[in-house]
């Protein structure tokens, strides 16, 4: 109790000092910072960077759902073998170059994740046809999201399947959150969170 008392109160100033379009236009920002960055360690610096985000917003993260989809990523990339071997097993050898890109593509992919849920919100609203319809998506995505510690390794499809059915009796396009305007303590986050991703993404260079 306590601890889910916590998430709370963080939510609840994440949503007081942020406007759901202040936190959008700063992730849209930020993502370049994340995928023009050439160094796969940078990345995964971004990504815990982006969880901590995730973590201070009152968001809750399933640890084990994001290692199990970072390892599904980086054994895909193991199928087509390149590079120096390091070892094997049986017939299946495991090389640098594949082993390396599976972790950039999955530091990458996850990253993109909690970046997306740090930044989007179900209060989120875009101007115009198309914004409304990206709106919708991005709302209908965020609440999948804050809704994936329901799913479980053991019945991995019956709780997808089951998280499909209950989102579709629910009308998720509505806003469970009243509209804010950024606080100037709000402003100041996020620009320090602008600066810290593109100087990651400057230190992946050097």
């Amino acid at each position: 109790m306590k601890l889910l008392a916590k998430f709370k109160a963080r939510r609840e100033i994440y949503e007081n000092i942020f406007s759901a379009r202040a936190l959008f236009i700063a992730g849209i920002v930020i993502m370049p910072a994340l995928l023009f960055n050439p160094s796969t360690k940078f990345r995964i610096i971004q990504f815990l960077f982006f969880w901590l985000l995730v973590w201070l917003s009152g968001k809750r993260t399933n640890p084990l759902f994001t290692i199990l989809i970072a390892a599904a990523i980086i054994a895909f990339n193991l199928i087509v073998p390149y590079g120096r071997i390091l070892f094997s097993v049986g017939a299946f050898k495991i090389t640098a170059g594949a082993l390396t890109a599976g972790v950039h593509r999955a530091a990458t992919f996850e990253a993109l994740v909690m970046l997306s849920r740090a930044s989007i919100r179900q209060d989120l609203k875009i101007p115009g046809a198309f914004g409304e319809l990206l709106g919708e998506s991005l709302r209908i995505f965020s609440v999948m999201m804050s809704r994936k510690y329901h799913i479980t390794r053991k019945n991995f499809f019956a709780d997808v399947d089951s998280l499909l059915l209950e989102l579709s009796g629910e009308d998720v396009t509505q806003c469970a959150v009243h509209e804010t305007c950024t606080k100037p303590a709000g402003y100041v986050i996020l620009v320090i969170a602008i600066v810290l991703s593109w100087f990651l993404w400057f230190e992946g260079f050097i």
